[in-house]
Formats: structure tokens, C-alpha cells, sequence
């Protein structure tokens, strides 16, 4: 993990998506989207860690949401 280097192509974005049973990942250029990058790697993570996160992800929304009601 770091900063892009001069070299390297212009990052793309991964979206986790999820809805009941159903998980979905979407890939985003960041070129023109202006878009600030969270967390930057240079290999694409395994699957079973993008479900973990996308997991993580959903359990922080709900106790968000669960916060603010």
C-alpha cells in the first residue's frame, strides 16, 4: 500500500455492492470522477477480502444508521 507512482496507469475504483443475499463488485475509473483514493494497492485483493470488507462495511452503515435514528 502507498502512494501511485509517476509510471502507473490511472487507479480504477472497486464498488462493493450489497443487497439481501446478493453481492455485487462494479469497477470505476478514477481518472475524471474526482474521486479521493481511501486506500491504494497494487495487486488485486483475493475474494475472500473484498467479501470481509464489503461485510465490515455493511455492519459500520447499519450501526450508523441504527445511531441516527
Amino acid at each position: 500500500m502507498g502512494s501511485p507512482d509517476a509510471y502507473e496507469q490511472t487507479p480504477i475504483g472497486l464498488i462493493l455492492c450489497a443487497e439481501g443475499n446478493k453481492e455485487q463488485i462494479e469497477l470505476l475509473q478514477l481518472n475524471n470522477a474526482g474521486i479521493k483514493i481511501a486506500e491504494y494497492l497494487t495487486e488485486l485483493p483475493s475474494k475472500k477480502l473484498l467479501q470481509q470488507k464489503l461485510h465490515q462495511a455493511i455492519e459500520i452503515s447499519k450501526k450508523h444508521i441504527e445511531n441516527n435514528e
